[in-house]
Order: structure tokens, then sequence, then C-alpha cells
């Protein structure tokens, strides 16, 4: 009987050079800045691990923004990602490898937008492009080839939950854990330099993603990630964020344990508060 393949690998910056010459291996640079949403295509076109491809996360990893009812970064459509993965290259069996600047914050979105397509053979780069550097391997400006995927996706419904959905079961006994992956000073509703709206949704729980890494920005051992998670049932959690972006790095964290993955409110915070309506609660 074949073993399930895991729902994502980390590779090193030295495994990653070895499988660089191979047609079946796609590299995706996934670099971007909430504060200034073109610097990661500058930094791709300045210098990127040879052969790799750029997703940008508001014009690839997202569907466009509706005022007052979507949140910042809504889930792209079946349509537009079909036809990212045919620009990417990505076929059935192919191993991809998705990287940023070294949190993973923006590769854990793409990496999470596979997997809900059904995609497997996925794979971060372990510490992103600063271990790539830190390793002493080259950048290229050249871009790669532009042969068209094969794969197309099917979504998987089971993995998300909706705002309306996640309201009526804040309102049951039976309400799902919900982790809310940004700092701690915004969960609270100390800051809020993204969002009209500080706090947090009712009942939620503080697990900041960062908190996945060591101090080096590299993943938590499958160990250390499994006693980090060990309180929180996947099937009855609910991961969210600012926008539906970090909270795929705490998913992340769940496969790299080997745990199932909970749902994700993908709105996340940015889409909860456009309906006044709806709760918010602040402090811890």
């Amino acid at each position: 009987m074949q073993t399930p393949q895991p729902l994502l690998q980390l590779v090193t910056a030295a495994q990653l050079a070895k499988h660089l010459p191979s047609a079946d291996w796609v590299v995706v640079d996934c670099r971007f800045s909430l504060e200034d949403p073109q610097r990661g295509e500058r930094d791709y076109q300045q210098g990127h691990i040879p052969g790799s491809h750029y997703a940008h996360l508001d014009r690839d990893l997202s569907s466009a923004v509706i005022a007052g009812q979507t949140g910042r970064h809504p889930l792209p459509s079946q349509a537009q990602l079909n036809q990212l993965f045919a620009r990417l290259g990505v076929h059935p069996d192919s191993h991809v490898v998705l990287y940023d600047d070294g949190p993973g914050a923006f590769a854990s979105r793409l990496w999470w937008l596979l997997a809900w397509q059904g995609k497997s053979r996925l794979y971060m780069l372990d510490g992103g492009l600063n271990a790539w550097r830190k390793a002493g391997l080259g950048l290229s400006q050249a871009l790669p080839s532009t042969e068209t995927g094969s794969f197309q996706g099917q979504p998987q419904t089971e993995w998300l939950m909706d705002a309306a959905a996640l309201n009526q079961a804040l309102q049951t006994e039976s309400a799902p854990t919900l982790l809310d992956a940004r700092a701690l000073p915004r969960f609270r509703g100390d800051v809020e330099p993204l969002d009209p709206v500080a706090g947090h949704i009712p009942t939620a729980q503080c697990l900041p993603f960062t908190d996945n890494l060591d101090a080096d920005g590299f993943w938590l051992s499958p160990a250390a990630l499994q006693k980090r998670l060990a309180a929180f049932n996947p099937s009855d959690t609910v991961c969210y964020c600012g926008s539906g972006v970090t909270a795929c790095h705490n998913l992340a964290a769940f496969a790299l344990a080997g745990l199932a993955l909970p749902r994700l409110y993908a709105g996340s915070w940015s889409e909860w508060i456009t309906d006044p309506a709806r709760p918010v609660a602040l402090g811890e």
C-alpha cells in the first residue's frame, strides 16, 4: 500500500539547488510587501532563484476586492487559479517549491491554494530566500521557461468556513475553536495598521504565525510544532488572520506537524468587520 503524500514538506537550499535542473520541479517566488505591493515583483526582477516563476499576492493569489463586502485578499476564482497554474507550468506530477523572503507568510498562501485544489508534491524552502543567500547560492534575472502547465484544480469545499456559518456557529454551544494568526497587539486591538476596526472575533485565541519559526527564521521541528498545536482538535478548529494570508502559515504548521488541517475562514478579520452586526472583541 502506497504511503500518502504529505500535504507539505520542507526543502533546504542545498536540496533545492540539486533539483533545479529537473524539468518536473517548479519553483515559485511569492515575495510581497503589504506596505509596498509592487516591491516583491521588483525584487524578483532584480534577482531570484534560477528558473523560478513569480506569483503576486494581489494579482495572482487573490481576486478583486469588493468594497464593503470582501476582505483585503479574497480567494481567487477557479478560472483565475487554473490560469495561474498553467502559467507557472504546474502539471499533476510536478514537484512545486514555494518561497518568499524568509518567514513563509506569502509562500504559505500559495501552498494552501494548491493543496486546497488537490495538488500534492508541495514543498516550502525552509528559511526562504534568506537561507538561499546564506548558503552562498546565486540569483538570476533571467525569466523562466514558458511551458504551459496542465494541472486543473478541484476545490475541496470542506476546507473552508464562511462568515455566515461562523457567525451562526458562535451563537451555539458547538462553536469551533478560532485561531488568529496576527500578532498579539493587533489581536487585542491595541494597534491596527491595516483595517478600519481593531480587535478580534469573539472566543478566538491568538496563535501568532511567527511563533512557528525559530530565531533564525526556520520552521520549528515537527515535534515542536506538534507540542505547539497539541491543544487544538483540527476537525473543530478554524484559522483566520487579517485577510486570509498568514492564517495559511498556521495551517502549514499543522501540515508539517503531521496533523490534519483545520478549516480556513478565508475572508478573515478584514471581511468580518464589513458587517457592523458581527460581534467584535477587544483585549485577550
